[in-house]
């Protein structure tokens, strides 16, 4: 039975699976802050559709509330545990089903089965605040185990914590031209690809948005880390097939179980 991944940009990712609707880290706004849309269009409204969200951590381009505002009534909303304290506005979103996540908490919806495992990376919800929460991925379990990472960096017990998986939405840049600690480039994530393992990968959080007035600082981190990953992929984990989407493209995986 097949899975269909749709990359919308940034971290924002439709998972299709045995008849259930996963959205990933809503992020529909053509500025946030600092940053603006570069390429691709928002998000359409069709993008808004899902049976279920996901919120890997307290960053304002993972949790955007306004974006979450725009999902329909009813929609189950996982977040990390905590998230309603440290981000008020959360809790201004009655019409959503909101359950709070820890690592090894698992939730069903539909067909699939959602797990929580662990990320690391900063969990607080900056520039303010003292409040923190676990950063999280999930492992969303269908006919296809598919790995969606948030934001992480690479860790000694990743496979074990991630599990066996088939599909991983990996982050290979961000939205700066300098990457922190916590995160993914394209050449950590070649290597959590071969630590993983999976039968196929899709390239997020890179292209997408970037600091206004910067246009010209570092501009290859902006442009490369898609195709970077795509050619240390093929060297560090020749195996796995590495699917590099455009904004609002899908690649629909056959996924053998």
């Amino acid at each position: 039975m097949p899975v269909e991944v749709t990359w919308w940009g940034h971290a924002t990712c439709t998972v299709e699976d045995s008849d259930v609707r996963v959205l990933t880290d809503p992020l529909f706004a053509r500025r946030l802050a600092h940053l603006r849309r570069r390429r691709g269009a928002p998000p359409p409204p069709d993008a808004w559709r899902a049976d279920v969200a996901l919120v890997s951590h307290l960053h304002a381009d993972h949790l955007h509330v306004p974006s979450l505002a725009r999902l329909a009534p009813g929609t189950r909303l996982l977040v990390p545990r905590g998230a309603p304290r440290a981000v008020p506005g959360l809790r201004r979103l009655a019409h959503l089903r909101r359950i709070e996540m820890a690592p090894g908490d698992e939730v069903s919806v539909g067909g699939v089965r959602i797990r929580a495992v662990p990320a690391r990376h900063d969990g607080r919800r900056l520039p303010v605040g003292p409040h923190r929460s676990p950063a999280l991925g999930y492992v969303v379990e269908g006919a296809a185990r598919t790995y969606f990472a948030g934001d992480t960096g690479l860790f000694e017990d990743m496979a074990k914590e991630v599990g066996p998986v088939d599909v991983a939405l990996l982050p290979v840049g961000g939205w700066g031209p300098y990457l922190g600690e916590g995160h993914l480039d394209a050449g950590r994530a070649a290597e959590a690809l071969a630590r993983l393992a999976p039968r196929g990968a899709v390239p997020v959080h890179y292209g997408t948005y970037w600091p206004i007035g910067m246009d010209a600082v570092r501009p290859h981190e902006f442009h490369a880390p898609g195709d970077e990953f795509v050619r240390l992929a093929a060297e560090r984990a020749p195996e796995v097939a590495v699917h590099r989407l455009g904004h609002g493209e899908t690649v629909r995986l056959e996924v053998p179980r």
